[in-house]
């Protein structure tokens, strides 16, 4: 769709919008629900100064400790739509801990908007909370949402939306590891990142054998509001169709959007000083790019000294994301953690999202408890104050990427001591797969600074994929950006390794 077109069908769906809700009230009928409630909604609070949501929680709540807040359970016999034997049912969390700022909840059905009222009677207050006292409060700190993912007989978490504009969700077999956000505003700028907060949920209630349901959101901050509406379509890979309306109400140095939050402490290509019986910590072990003429890039993640950003500048993108690519659980050994399962997301834009760059954050971090890994897509225009910007795209949480890929990927990064005092050995594993064919293969290898030598690619006769080694000659102080690739003539083998190497 054209700018022109684009503008059109915005007006074009005010007039509807307020058409409709004028012949409702000429009707005598109740307003109808609509994802353009909330877009009203936002836009008219993009027009007047942001006011911070006040915090009405009794001190009682506000002041719970961690181990508090913990001993707050949800009763699973309450849980929304379960009467009513459908296929999701809505769990709510307990203001207070971190969760301050109550969200107000709304079930939708019919069209008309019902508030969920927060009430004691929907939790169980362990040893640790039993003297807490009922008193009024004005909606949740988030919810979940669960369905029969891993087995029909049993509802397994499948979503949850808890804390700013975080949410989570899992594929068949996952379990929690990286997040995703609403929107990313400043994220990594000198003056200190905004964190805008959904305020507001709307849940549809979903048909009896639906094998979806539809949430509905309000967003604000500072300098931005938002409308969203998320399709959450649970499976082997859960996918999560999202539609966003942004209103800006300042100027915007970074916009970050659809951000990917996640931790990397150590691997195996960054071990750093960690004195662990792991071999591996991490939630994601790297960032990839697939582009729509066909290139596939992989960034291994580190855990960085100094604070990184790196900036991929991509036209016709066709997909990005954090994945956990390594899932064998030797290479973890956490019983408790279990990161071998965590699950990688890929952002896949809708419609054409012009020019822009994905940028990688990894910020240093001495624990696995923080989350340092912070990807997102930023348009190449300003979001300037008044601008309204309307994007959409998909994301895939799961092992499984939504397309197979047509090359070899990256499956190991390993970095160790050159022949020379001063030199870095580096050896990558790429998996089998990519053009068929026969001839020599040859390793195409680049460094921004310093010197390549004994470039060597061959086949692993363990994996049936090719290692490469080579050694980097590092400029003195000079951190270097490298890239791999293996070819076959004129044929590209495998997707292209990036790697950021800082003395």
């Amino acid at each position: 769709m054209g700018v022109k077109s684009m503008q059109w069908a915005v007006r074009r769906a005010r007039v509807v919008g307020a058409l409709g809700a004028l012949w409702a009230m000429v009707a005598g009928a109740k307003p109808s629900f609509t994802a353009e409630t909330v877009r009203e909604r936002a836009r008219e609070l993009a027009s007047r100064p942001y006011q911070a949501p006040e915090s009405k929680l009794p001190p009682a709540y506000a002041q719970l400790s961690y181990d508090q807040y913990r001993d707050i359970r949800y009763r699973p016999e309450r849980a929304w739509w379960r009467d009513a034997g459908l296929p999701f049912q809505a769990q709510f969390f307990h203001p207070g801990f971190l969760y301050t700022s109550p969200i107000r909840l709304h079930e939708v059905e019919g069209g008309e908007a019902k508030p969920v009222r927060f009430s004691q009677e929907l939790f169980t207050y362990g040893s640790l909370v039993k003297e807490l006292k009922p008193e009024p409060v004005d909606g949740f700190a988030g919810f979940r949402l669960t369905h029969p993912l891993n087995r029909p007989d049993h509802f397994d978490e499948v979503v949850s939306f808890l804390g700013a504009s975080y949410f989570r969700a899992l594929g068949r077999g996952n379990v929690y590891g990286l997040s995703a956000r609403g929107l990313a505003i400043d994220t990594a700028l000198p003056e200190g990142e905004e964190f805008p907060s959904f305020r507001e949920f709307w849940l549809e209630k979903p048909a009896p054998g639906s094998d979806r349901v539809v949430v509905h959101a309000l967003l604000d901050s500072p300098s931005v509001t938002g409308a969203y509406r998320f399709v959450i379509i649970p499976g082997e890979r859960t996918v999560v169709e999202v539609e966003a309306t942004l209103h800006a109400r300042k100027a915007v140095k970074r916009l970050g959007v659809a951000p990917l939050t996640s931790m990397y402490l150590f691997g195996e290509n960054d071990r750093g000083a960690y004195d662990d019986f792991r071999p591996e910590v991490h939630d994601s072990d790297g960032l990839v790019l697939w582009m729509k003429n066909g290139e596939h890039l992989w960034r291994p993640l580190q855990n960085p000294a100094r604070l990184n950003v790196s900036s991929f500048q991509v036209e016709g993108l066709r997909t990005f994301g954090l994945l956990q690519r390594d899932q064998s659980f030797p290479n973890y050994e956490d019983l408790e953690a279990r990161y071998d399962k965590r699950p990688g997301v890929w952002v896949e834009p809708v419609g054409d999202w012009g020019r822009g760059s994905v940028q990688l954050v990894e910020i240093p971090t001495p624990q696995e408890v923080h989350d340092n890994i912070v990807a997102f897509w930023v348009p190449e225009a300003p979001f300037a104050p008044g601008a309204e910007l309307r994007l959409a795209w998909k994301l895939h949480w799961g092992n499984a990427p939504p397309v197979r890929p047509t090359v070899a990927v990256t499956t190991a990064t390993r970095v160790a001591a050159g022949s020379t005092a001063n030199a870095r050995r580096f050896v990558l594993e790429f998996s089998r797969g990519g053009p068929e064919g026969a001839g020599p293969v040859e390793p195409v290898i680049t460094a921004s600074k310093g010197q390549i030598l004994q470039p060597i690619a061959q086949r692993n006769d363990v994996t049936g994929g090719w290692r490469v080694t080579f050694e980097l000659v590092p400029q003195a102080g000079t951190p270097t950006e490298l890239r791999c690739f293996l070819r076959r003539g004129s044929a590209t083998l495998t997707e292209t390794w990036s790697y950021l190497w800082t003395p």
